[in-house]
C-alpha cells in the first residue's frame, strides 16, 4: 500500500456535495479528521476556509503521526484563493499551490487562473517549468471545488460532473450520489448523503479502490466522513472537530 495514498486521502473532500446554497454555509470553516489505516491512527489532516473582503482564502494541510515519521513522514500543504461571486454564486479561483513532501518525494507547484481569458498558468518551482492551458468558465482546483460543489442541488441517484485543473491537466470528474445513511462519529451521530467520486487525476486524486463520503443531511453537507478501500484493508477519514457550524446552527 502506498502510504502517500493513506495521508492524502481527506483531499477527497475536494469532490463533497451539498444541495444547500452557498449561504448557508459558514464564512469561516475549520475541519480537522484523524486518517486511519486498519484502524490505527496514522495522520491528521486539517482543511480551513476564511472569508477576507472579496476572497475566500482555503488551506488544506496534512501531517503523519510521530510513528510513521521515523520512515516515511508526510507533511503537505495545499492553498487556494478564490474571487467571491455576486449573490448565490460562489465564485472562481484565482490560485492554487500544492507541497508536497512524503517520505522522499517532493512536488511544488502553483496555478494562476485568467478567468476572462479563460486560461491558466501552472508553474513547476522544483523542475523549474510552466504552462498554459485552456480551462472552461466553470473550472475549480482541488481545493476550491469542495466549496463550490457545496453550492449545487443534490439527487439520490443521480450524478454530476465537475472539472477540476490540478497543475497539469483538466479534469472531467463524475461523483454518483448514492444513498442516505446515519452514522455515529467522535463528534456526534448524523443523518447523511453517501457519494462516491469516481477519480482518474493524478496527486490528490489517485487513489485506487472504491472512494465514499458521507456528507451531513442538513443545510451545510459536512463531510463527516471517507473511506477507501486498498489491497489490505481499508483506509477511514473521521471528522474528530473543528469549527463549522455558525452560532444559529449550532447541534
Amino acid at each position: 500500500m502506498k502510504l502517500s495514498a493513506l495521508l492524502s486521502l481527506v483531499a477527497v473532500l475536494v469532490l463533497s456535495l451539498s444541495a444547500a446554497p452557498a449561504g448557508a454555509m459558514s464564512p469561516n470553516e475549520k475541519l480537522i479528521y484523524d486518517v486511519s489505516w486498519t484502524g490505527v491512527k496514522a495522520g491528521t489532516t486539517v482543511q480551513e476556509a476564511v472569508t477576507k473582503g472579496g476572497e475566500i482564502h482555503i488551506v488544506t494541510t496534512t501531517r503523519s503521526m510521530p510513528w510513521l515519521d521515523t520512515f516515511f513522514k508526510v507533511d503537505d500543504r495545499a492553498e487556494s484563493v478564490v474571487q467571491r461571486g455576486s449573490g448565490d454564486r460562489f465564485g472562481v479561483p484565482t490560485y492554487f499551490r500544492n507541497k508536497i513532501s512524503e517520505g522522499n518525494h517532493r512536488k511544488l507547484k502553483e496555478a494562476h487562473f485568467d478567468q476572462q481569458k479563460l486560461k491558466v498558468e501552472s508553474r513547476d518551482l522544483l523542475h523549474k517549468t510552466q504552462r498554459v492551458d485552456d480551462i472552461g468558465p466553470n473550472t475549480f482546483d482541488p481545493l476550491s471545488i469542495v466549496y463550490y460543489v457545496r453550492s449545487l442541488q443534490l439527487t439520490p441517484g443521480k450524478s454530476l460532473h465537475v472539472d477540476i485543473y490540478d497543475c497539469k491537466k483538466l479534469w472531467n470528474t463524475e461523483v454518483k450520489v448514492l444513498n442516505r445513511e446515519e452514522i455515529d462519529t467522535p463528534v456526534g451521530r448524523f443523518k447523511t448523503i453517501v457519494v462516491q467520486p469516481v477519480m482518474k487525476a493524478d496527486g490528490f486524486f489517485n487513489r485506487s479502490g472504491e472512494i465514499k463520503v458521507w456528507l451531513t443531511d442538513d443545510a451545510l453537507k459536512i463531510p463527516v466522513m471517507v473511506t477507501t478501500k486498498v489491497k489490505i484493508g481499508k483506509i477511514k477519514a473521521m471528522l474528530v472537530g473543528g469549527s463549522y457550524w455558525p452560532q444559529s446552527a449550532q447541534r
